[in-house]
């Protein structure tokens, strides 16, 4: 396959996530909004179903519209190395933010929407160069860090009705989707 067609391939991932949100987000509001009780229910074992469901699932247009703009702009920036690394990636930082949510956040909350994602998007940017010594990776790092450094860390901060445990562990897993996603370098050879 073509590096072009890998890209296209991965677009459409990224483009087919954010359309199965969409449509998500339409159902709960035509169901009224009984879809959102299959968020992220810490501890309850009834609630890790959330884990899966908890990123298509958002509390109104608004919070749908908050993530899917960072969501497409860094998901598609992941799909320069195509639709399987898109899967992968999503895949690592879904799991760990959606467990990590599940562990830690306080009994009886519900977790709901794809920033976990979105901050694991944007540190699987930030440390892939790292891990792939790679100077082009560095760079989109820095441009990440830039313009969402500060998102990144505000989004840590306890407030009221935000999943900060969400954001973290997503970022934990963003991290983790880096480094088990790096380039295998030859050791050198020992004389």
């Amino acid at each position: 396959m073509r590096p072009t067609e890998k890209r296209y391939d991965g677009f459409l991932v990224v483009f087919a996530i954010a359309v199965v949100m969409w449509l998500s987000e339409i159902a709960d509001v035509l169901a009224g909004h009984r879809l959102d009780q299959y968020g992220i229910e810490p501890r309850d074992t009834d609630g890790l179903a959330g884990i899966v469901a908890a990123p298509f699932l958002h509390a109104g247009f608004g919070h749908l519209v908050s993530n899917t703009v960072p969501f497409l702009i860094l998901g598609f920036v992941i799909a320069f190395k195509g639709a399987m690394r898109v899967v992968a990636v999503t895949a690592v930082v879904a799991l760990v933010s959606g467990l990590g949510t599940w562990l830690v956040a306080p009994a009886g909350t519900l977790h709901l929407g794809a920033s976990g994602v979105v901050f694991g998007y944007a540190t699987y940017l930030l440390s892939r160069g790292f891990f792939d010594r790679d100077v082009v990776e560095l760079a989109i790092g820095l441009a990440v860090g830039v313009i969402w450094g500060s998102v990144l860390l505000g989004g840590l901060l306890p407030e009221e009705g935000i999943s900060w445990q969400g954001h973290l562990f997503g970022a934990i897993g963003g991290v983790a989707a880096a480094r088990l996603l790096a380039r295998t370098r030859a050791e050198p050879s020992r004389a």
